[in-house]
């Protein structure tokens, strides 16, 4: 089973959606921004140049 469409998306596209679905739940940007820290390793400016750069799933995580 391939994923190839979600792995070829930017992740700076799908970005704004996160942090708008956790707002609708009650949550806030710097709440996502954490647990993508958390995830990805990143810290503030290594995520903001992944977001400059559109990169895509696949390099992103």
């Amino acid at each position: 089973m391939t994923n190839t469409k979600i792995f070829s998306m930017p992740f700076a596209s799908v970005y704004p959606l996160y942090v708008q679905k956790a707002e609708k739940k009650g949550r806030t940007k710097a709440e996502v921004d954490t647990i993508i820290f958390w995830l990805t390793g990143y810290n503030e400016q290594s995520f903001g140049h992944q977001l400059d750069n559109n990169c895509d799933f696949e390099t992103f995580f």
